[in-house]
């Protein structure tokens, strides 16, 4: 009964309090929802993208085929961002970096990984990268927005202390009283799946390969950059926050770039599903 109480996640301005599980026993095997939250967001934006490849110029094997590649090197360099930064958490022992079980992943590394993951995809399959990418990070848009819902599971991800009208409550076992924090997961949530809405319909007027990528480099870049000042388990590089640091950088550049193609020319029959 104790540990339940301390596992209590409230929302009072909500009126809601829940405690969800953290994982569930099938014989010997305890499975975490925060992989099963993970698969489920990875099912859906394949299936999205397969659903929409056409209209690309991407056949849905492809899309298949691209799920073997991309997700190898997105858990490979979501683990290594997150060593490389934290890496004080396995400096005694260092083989421990390959307990990926034990947790430690960074969202910014996966999506370093998949970015590298599509790049060797389309070079095999002679596809043009822009293209590819304007799809698939549509579906990274659901993955992620659905995603957070792992941290909300394993009661991690979240902000500042705060008294605001979204703040969240978790017990402290260290004061042995409950809470309120920035539940920066559902921020980043909400944020994601706005992004999702806006560019799947702007997808469908895009001028050129790149633009829905460009774009989605701007809007999370944003949203991450604003988000990851209220957490408080960012990764640092000296007084830095890596990944809003990088945020930042990718959001400026993404406009930069917007702004420069706005004022080309973008014939029809250049992209990359006319020709």
């Amino acid at each position: 009964m104790v540990s339940a109480q301390y596992s209590v996640i409230s929302f009072p301005s909500l009126g809601i309090s829940v405690n969800p599980p953290r994982s569930i026993s099938l014989g010997p095997l305890n499975i975490y929802f925060y992989g099963i939250i993970i698969a489920c967001g990875l099912v859906l934006a394949v299936l999205y993208c397969m659903n929409r490849s056409k209209e690309f110029g991407i056949q849905e094997d492809d899309i298949l085929d691209g799920v073997l590649w991309v997700t190898p090197f997105a858990i490979c360099c979501a683990r290594a961002y997150y060593c490389i930064f934290a890496w004080h958490e396995y400096a005694a022992d260092p083989i421990s970096v390959l307990y990926i079980w034990n947790g430690g992943l960074a969202i910014y590394g996966g999506v370093i990984g998949a970015l590298i993951g599509v790049s060797v995809l389309c070079k095999l399959k002679k596809i043009k990268l822009p293209a590819m990418l304007d799809l698939v990070l549509l579906g990274f848009l659901i993955g992620q927005s659905i995603g957070r819902w792992g941290n909300f599971m394993n009661r991690e991800a979240f902000g500042a202390p705060t008294d605001s009208f979204l703040r969240m409550g978790l017990y402290n076992t260290l004061t042995g009283q409950t809470e309120y924090y920035h539940p920066t997961f559902l921020y980043e949530s909400v944020w994601n799946l706005c992004g999702f809405v806006l560019l799947h319909f702007l997808s469908k007027r895009r001028k050129y390969d790149g633009q829905i990528a460009l774009c989605y480099a701007a809007w999370y870049g944003l949203g991450r950059c604003i988000i990851e000042g209220l957490r408080m388990d960012s990764l640092y590089w000296g007084s830095f926050r890596v990944s809003q640091v990088l945020a930042g950088i990718s959001c400026v550049t993404a406009v930069i770039v917007l702004i420069w193609q706005h004022f080309r020319e973008h014939p029809k029959e250049k992209l990359w599903v006319n020709r």
